[in-house]
């Protein structure tokens, strides 16, 4: 008797309640970068996938926040999409849908926990919406990326001021010293390719407020953000002298 128990790429699909036509984009997605070191005739990693996902997944939600929010300035809609496409939360919502379970690794990061990193996870679900707007165009992206937020104003309520530290900071900054006083700066990346380590800086002007490090340049950021909230706590106006 066959063992009918669907595979962990079909439970994915049930979950997004999207069939793949192309089934090749399905498994791209899901390729980390360390599996073409055991397999070097692998075409592709996801990574190309990682950066037109990570544009489908802003333009779908900057649509969708436009319509929910029209009382919602440019800064407030800003801040509120930040919360819901930071690495935090993505990683959260790829392990809500079991795509942790479907990662191809190679054995060396598998044996080193790269199934569980939040890096590589937030990386595989923009790759994902990548590989459904190409395989399904931006409507089914859209329809997909949206039923997986699902209640935005629910999900927002629950990641506002709490996983966003990089909106805080800018919210903060704005008044004093306009839109674009804060910068953020890759200070060194080390590492392997798929096991990077990134220090990113952040500056007030030309003024350093903090740095801090993480396993994607996304988190580093947020990490320094959180370190010059602090110093912004103890300092009533940073950058005024």
């Amino acid at each position: 008797m066959s063992d009918s128990s669907p595979t962990p790429l079909e439970t994915l699909q049930r979950r997004l309640a999207y069939e793949f036509r192309d089934l090749n984009l399905l498994e791209r997605a899901v390729t980390h970068p360390s599996l073409l070191q055991d397999q070097p005739d692998l075409a592709d990693s996801n990574q190309r996938l990682e950066f037109l996902g990570d544009a489908v997944l802003q333009l779908v939600l900057t649509e969708a926040l436009f319509a929910l929010f029209p009382a919602d300035r440019e800064g407030g809609l800003t801040k509120r999409r930040a919360a819901l496409a930071n690495g935090t939360f993505l990683t959260r919502l790829a392990r809500e849908i079991g795509l942790d379970l479907c990662l191809r690794l190679s054995a060396s990061e598998e044996s080193t926990g790269g199934r569980s990193r939040a890096a590589a996870l937030e990386d595989a679900f923009e790759a994902l919406v990548g590989a459904i707007y190409l395989d399904g165009e931006l409507a089914a992206a859209r329809r997909v990326v949206l039923g997986l937020y699902g209640d935005l104003p629910g999900r927002l309520a629950s990641v506002e001021d709490i996983e966003n530290p990089k909106g805080r900071l800018q919210e903060l900054v704005q008044p004093i010293h306009g839109n674009s006083a804060l910068r953020y700066e890759v200070l060194r990346v080390e590492g392997e390719d798929h096991a990077r380590e990134y220090e990113v800086a952040v500056y007030l002007l030309d003024r350093p407020l903090g740095s801090g490090r993480g396993s994607s340049k996304k988190l580093a950021e947020e990490a320094a953000a959180r370190v010059a909230l602090a110093v912004w706590e103890g300092e009533p106006a940073p950058g005024v002298d």
